[in-house]
């Protein structure tokens, strides 16, 4: 347990059709420094996930999203999938939750298809960021200078593109997170 992560606290926004291991990878990765996680889905119920090419299990939420606020966490986890960060895109509590963590400088990390909802949030443009490949071209159109690379941090911003990155992007979070606020993450 590294004691300077003992205390923080971490969000995990999603809904159903999470990647199942874009979640509870980085949730044990992060319990196991001391670091504790809350799984926040819209309606604050069960949220089932999207285990590679079929449904997988469901996993409780902690939180409903009206029942939270940046201000709660030291930082906030997006997983992706297909079908959750889609669907959180258009949902404006989300978007707003999501801005308010730039706003406050706090790391961010969102892989595979979650930089969709960065998008629609409004916090892209400018930055060095990666994702699945198919997300590339919305990621360039929305001002992002996007690289293939398995992890990219970009002031307080984690970002990485499949599965098979996680340990990467868990240890890019976990630094991220002992950091603290970061000046050049805004919105």
């Amino acid at each position: 347990m590294n004691q300077a992560l003992n205390g923080k606290r971490v969000a995990i926004l999603a809904t159903d059709g999470f990647e199942e291991s874009e979640l509870s990878v980085p949730r044990a990765a992060l319990q196991k420094e001391g670091v504790e996680v809350h799984i926040v889905s819209p309606e604050g119920k069960g949220i089932r996930a999207w285990a590679e090419t079929d449904w997988g299990d469901t996993y409780e939420a902690d939180k409903a999203l009206a029942d939270v606020s940046e201000s709660d966490y030291h930082a906030l986890v997006l997983p992706g999938g297909l079908f959750n960060p889609d669907e959180l895109r258009l949902n404006e509590d989300a978007l707003s939750f999501v801005k308010a963590f730039f706003q406050a400088g706090k790391p961010v990390a969102a892989i595979c298809h979650a930089p969709w909802i960065l998008i629609n949030a409004g916090v892209v443009e400018g930055r060095k960021m990666t994702s699945v490949p198919s997300v590339a071209q919305d990621l360039r159109n929305a001002g992002v200078n996007w690289v293939d690379e398995p992890v990219v941090v970009d002031s307080g911003l984690v970002t990485s593109r499949t599965p098979k990155d996680l340990d990467a992007f868990n240890s890019k979070l976990l630094e991220e997170l002992q950091e603290g606020r970061h000046s050049g993450q805004h919105a």
